[in-house]
């Protein structure tokens, strides 16, 4: 865990501030790379998951970007109202569950929100001077973030900016930003869930391979009500077996039993907890895991899958 100063507060659009952290020191901070997030620990224990939107290449700083949500759990609203400059918060190291992997060229499209970690993204692609445009997708311009700083961007030219409340041409065209797909090509999207559901249909629809569409959830997939049942799960390594009730989850029957597994945002998003299975069939509730990695059945999230069998043995 790392110790930061919020060096700024800033106000980035309708209901959207910015923190700027540093080392109260002035100390280097820990490296990260392109499409990173961080745990952040707000006032009343609470732990949420922000997006890195700075330049990659610095070291002085973090920058995230946090939307006031009107749903908000308490995050959000912790830290529009309860955090300041001046404060020291805690934090983890960067973790990338979103990197950028090869390609000839990139399509990334951003919801929202959504476009934290993509500018941090698209900030490393100019860098290295990569094929790609950024679609950006607001529902007006006063709630469009770092517009001006886009703007100034090395990269301002390979971005369009899309608003609901505008005028036809302006909006997104999706015949026209995913057209031609081809195994050299990866889309990278970020935003609500209904903008992402919309854009993965859309790229299925236009002949888009599955493994080229990259998507970064900020809260669990709702996939409607689910009915719980009680299982048990096996520890291997000690042969023990523990039951989880229908309003239990794996983890917290894990933790109650005296295990330490990492944890953060405990509903499947941000992969924290993830633990092996060695036997038994998963019922994957998360939105970590792409469906080929679901399918392989060799890991799953405590904090939220649960058990198709009767008993899941646990790498442990």
């Amino acid at each position: 865990m790392l110790s930061v100063k919020v060096i700024r507060k800033m106000q980035q659009a309708l209901d959207i501030q910015s923190l700027e952290l540093a080392d109260p020191d002035g100390k280097v901070l820990p490296p990260f790379s392109a499409g990173s997030h961080i745990d952040v620990h707000l006032p009343g224990g609470i732990v949420r998951q922000y997006s890195l939107c700075n330049d990659p290449l610095e070291q002085h700083r973090y920058l995230i970007c946090v939307l006031r949500d009107a749903k908000s759990r308490g995050g959000s609203v912790a830290v529009h109202e309860r955090i300041a400059e001046g404060d020291l918060i805690t934090i983890s190291e960067p973790r990338n569950n979103f990197a950028v992997v090869p390609a000839s060229r990139y399509v990334l499209l951003a919801g929202g929100i959504g476009v934290a970690p993509l500018l941090c993204i698209a900030e490393r692609l100019a860098h290295v001077g990569s094929n790609f445009e950024l679609h950006y997708c607001t529902r007006s311009r006063e709630r469009m973030a770092f517009i001006d700083r886009i703007r100034r961007s090395t990269f301002a030219e390979k971005v369009q900016f899309h608003f609901d409340d505008g005028d036809d041409g302006q909006k997104l065209n999706l015949d026209t930003a995913l057209a031609a797909p081809d195994e050299r090509t990866h889309a990278y999207v970020c935003g609500p869930t209904g903008f992402i559901q919309f854009a993965k249909l859309a790229m299925q629809q236009r002949g888009w391979l599955a493994h080229n569409v990259h998507v970064e959830h900020f809260s669990a997939v709702n996939s409607g009500p689910m009915v719980n049942r009680s299982f048990d799960v096996k520890v291997a390594s000690s042969g023990r077996c523990y039951p989880v009730a229908a309003d239990q989850s794996v983890l917290s029957v894990l933790m109650a039993a005296g295990f330490d597994i990492p944890r953060s945002c405990e509903e499947g998003v941000c992969g924290t907890c993830v633990t092996g299975v060695l036997a038994g069939e998963v019922e994957h509730r998360d939105s970590y895991f792409c469906e080929a990695e679901r399918a392989m059945n060799r890991f799953f999230t405590p904090c939220c899958s649960r058990a198709r069998s009767n008993l899941l043995v646990l790498d442990l």
